[in-house]
């Protein structure tokens, strides 16, 4: 049996690679990555290095050759690219006649209505359509991507949000690659887990990093038109700012409110508490 990961060299892919390394031997696991030579670390364990690159189709072809169980991680960029690349990825796999596809996708898919949601809506129908089994790992929010705002407080800043009272299921990149190394050997043919750490709001969140930094952590809530601004202020470049007035946008919206997770069942245990994961993010 071969197991395949893509971004294999990612920040959730390397960490996927090294959850799968502790269960399947190395000679059963294979990664497709856009540079071959940043894994060649990988390669000396034994593990196949193929290299595969999304805006190159043609090198897909080859990357999945005799693969079993694929994991698609979710590709970076606008939704219009990442549409395109991940398409382009299912048509190859349904090419290699891959046995299983994975997918990294993202909380309540197909009913969502956050900004990003149209390119896991594209993704997870254009998997449905190959007949291929699959399992769609909807992933609620990386707990990594509020280290910028954590670091931000840590010199003295306020807590900034446009999110109101919308609640995210926060989670480690570690738990979720935990899960995703569960469902990639055996079985989990044609599900859908919805993964989501307990839910808290921004002003839970921020008293959250407070226990952790041993600091009261004041929260500024604003409006987008505010927080763009502010973002802007502290060197955040334009072209970002949309997008992370969008994701506070859809918080807001309570885009990301889950009415159950599945990641016990995956993980064998609880989620990391959020206490914990950011005294091991932050290094307290």
């Amino acid at each position: 049996m071969t197991i395949l990961v893509t971004g294999a060299t990612g920040k959730l892919g390397s960490k996927i690679v090294e959850k799968l390394l502790q269960t399947v031997p190395a000679s059963e696991l294979a990664v497709s990555v856009r540079n071959p030579a940043k894994a060649e670390h990988l390669r000396t364990l034994g593990v196949d290095v193929r290299h595969g690159d999304f805006d190159q189709p043609a090198t897909l072809d080859q990357a999945f050759a005799g693969v079993d169980r694929l994991l698609i991680i979710s590709a970076d960029g606008d939704n219009e690219t990442r549409i395109r690349q991940h398409n382009d990825a299912v048509a190859a796999a349904a090419r290699a006649k891959v046995g299983f596809i994975a997918y990294t996708s993202v909380t309540n898919a197909q009913e969502s209505s956050l900004m990003l949601a149209p390119v896991h809506q594209a993704t997870e129908q254009a998997i449905l359509a190959t007949g291929i089994p699959y399992s769609f790992l909807r992933n609620n929010w990386y707990l990594e991507n509020e280290l910028s705002t954590v670091q931000a407080v840590q010199a003295g800043a306020p807590w900034v949000t446009s999110a109101g009272s919308g609640k995210v299921g926060w989670a480690t990149q570690d738990d979720y690659a935990t899960a995703a190394a569960a469902v990639l050997p055996a079985g989990h043919e044609n599900t859908t887990y919805e993964l989501s750490g307990p839910l808290l709001t921004q002003d839970e969140l921020a008293a959250a990093v407070g226990t952790v930094l041993g600091k009261e952590v004041t929260v500024q809530h604003v409006d987008d038109n505010t927080y763009a601004d502010i973002m802007k202020n502290a060197g955040l470049p334009d072209f970002l700012l949309p997008m992370l007035v969008g994701i506070q946008q859809g918080i807001r919206e309570r885009q990301l409110e889950t009415d159950h997770s599945d990641f016990e069942q995956l993980l064998g245990r609880p989620v990391t508490p959020a206490v914990e994961a950011l005294r091991q993010l932050i290094g307290q």
